[in-house]
């Protein structure tokens, strides 16, 4: 509360419902579901498994590699250097995403913490603390590890189509909003569970297996074919992103380590002959949860026989998850506009859409502005969002409908409100002051209420009560007579004071004491 209130004054009772106001007021601010929380919990470990396999993978491409180096230095001498510069870079950039993790962990759960179990799952500030810290800037510097990355692997593909999957994968492409630009740390730490930064951490550990594994693949392609067994080729599945959100579409390339562009191989999926030329593997995915499939890739042979080299892989479909952020709890107030936050992660927001029961909701930029009527009830924002170009909702919060509060009448002297005793004021500050003010500013809100009339009352010497009206909110001749008449140390009231607030009510207010030094 602005102004003469002091905390010391307080009971320990209020001190406490303070407290309370407060924590509920950050618990309600960003209202996750447990059940998405949990969620995410089981994309990680999915991923992780993910993780591991592709990893077995890329050590048996370059043990691979290094048996063709060991049989032909000279011919495979150049590739096998940038294959172990890959894979040196390629674990130095997945072990620091592995310490951030840790240390995001231990920073939501303590000592010890262990981010395959966080206990805190719902811990909005741990991401932020350790990514966006200005001091200490990691998140910048991943964005700028992976950038380095993503322009060292990139140019060990020499296939235009398979470069450009690479680099999207890798992408750190800044997002542009109305309110100004927002980094890619921001857009993966800020104001995000513990348990989704760890996930989203984890699956770029996941991309850049995967980029590896692209890269080694093309490097085992350079070296010269006539030392190359074909039964030693192996088929691969490259995703563009292996985690999707519910109604996006999933879109992965399947190719063979070495290619021979004069003859395309043949591909088949779940038994299915792939149509798509160019290997190209893509659909809607359903139901959310871990899905795998299989298949085989034919490669003709000189002989004319077929050769197949078999296949699995598996993808992540994860529900899309709204973020509707109340700026005042999750109550919206009568007659006023409450400024509401709505996103969805990986929409942009002109392709986010919102609507109310019971009021109205306007879009402010990237913000929204919802005026409810109706004391008493509840208004429901749904929000849908496009996807693949596709409308979809992804989510809906509950708001109570709440009359507003009642002001704090107050004395405006200079840059301060005076708002009664026990704190006292010179005759000389009430004498200057116009009128009388109202205002709600309780830390929450901060609302400007109308004074439309109010009574002073004094006690001459015999003891006898002497009410004035005022005229309007400023005080009347008669009541300004009376103060000259005041002496020091001597008070008065200030009561019967009517306020118009912005939803057009006009109430009555608690009354003031003056007190005089």
């Amino acid at each position: 509360m602005a102004g003469g209130n002091n905390v010391a004054r307080m009971s320990p009772r209020q001190r406490m419902i303070n407290l309370m106001y407060i924590v509920l007021t950050a618990m309600l601010a960003l209202n996750v579901s447990s059940d998405v929380l949990n969620g995410f919990s089981q994309v990680h470990d999915s991923i992780s498994r993910t993780n591991k396999n592709i990893a077995e993978r890329n050590a048996a491409q370059f043990r691979y590699l290094e048996s063709m180096y060991q049989e032909s230095p000279e011919k495979a001498g150049v590739w096998y250097e940038k294959g172990t510069a890959l894979r040196d870079r390629s674990q130095k950039l997945f072990n620091s995403i592995e310490e951030l993790k840790k240390t995001i962990a231990v920073a939501t759960d303590g000592e010890g913490a262990d981010y395959h179990d966080l206990k805190n799952l719902d811990d909005l500030e741990a991401s932020s603390v350790i990514m966006l810290n200005p001091t200490t800037q990691r998140g910048k510097k991943l964005r700028e590890a992976v950038d380095a990355y993503k322009a060292f692997v990139v140019e060990l593909i020499p296939d235009s189509t398979k470069r450009k999957a690479v680099a999207e994968m890798l992408s750190t492409q800044i997002v542009k909003k109305a309110g100004g630009p927002q980094s890619w740390e921001q857009k993966m730490f800020e104001n995000m569970p513990s348990v989704a930064a760890v996930t989203m951490l984890t699956k770029l550990q996941n991309d850049i297996h995967q980029a590896e594994s692209e890269a080694l693949a093309n490097l085992i392609m350079n070296v010269d074919m006539d030392d190359v067994h074909m039964n030693e080729f192996g088929a691969y599945v490259i995703p563009n992103s292996r985690t999707i959100v519910r109604g996006s579409k999933y879109s992965a390339q399947i190719v063979l380590a070495a290619v021979d562009t004069t003859q395309r191989p043949v591909v088949y999926v779940n038994g299915s002959r792939l149509t798509n030329p160019n290997g190209i593997f893509e659909f809607v995915p359903g139901a959310p949860g871990t899905h795998q499939y299989s298949g085989y890739i034919e490669l003709p042979l000189s002989d004319g026989s077929m050769q197949k080299h078999p296949f699995t892989s598996s993808y992540t479909v994860i529900e899309p998850m709204a973020t509707i952020s109340p700026t005042m709890m999750n109550v919206l107030y009568a007659g006023i506009d409450n400024p509401i936050s709505i996103s969805v992660p990986g929409v942009p927001m002109n392709a986010v859409q919102a609507s109310i029961s019971g009021g109205t909701l306007t879009r402010n930029g990237d913000h929204w502005v919802a005026r409810v009527t109706q004391v008493g009830t509840e208004a429901t924002i749904s929000v849908s969002a496009e996807l693949d170009g596709r409308t979809q909702s992804v989510g809906a919060m509950t708001f109570r409908v709440r009359k507003l509060p009642d002001p704090t009448a107050f004395i405006p002297i200079g840059d301060t409100h005076y708002k009664g005793s026990p704190k006292r004021i010179s005759k000389a500050a009430l004498m200057g002051a116009s009128g009388l003010g109202a205002a709600l500013d309780d830390g929450v809100l901060d609302i400007v209420y109308t004074v439309v009339s109010f009574s002073t009352v004094f006690t001459d010497q015999m003891g006898n009560f002497i009410p004035e009206v005022s005229n309007g909110a400023s005080f009347s001749e008669r009541q300004r007579e009376q103060f000259k008449r005041l002496k020091p140390g001597k008070s008065f009231f200030i009561s019967n004071i009517k306020a118009k607030g912005p939803d057009g009510i006009t109430r009555d207010i608690s009354p003031m004491e003056v007190a005089l030094n």
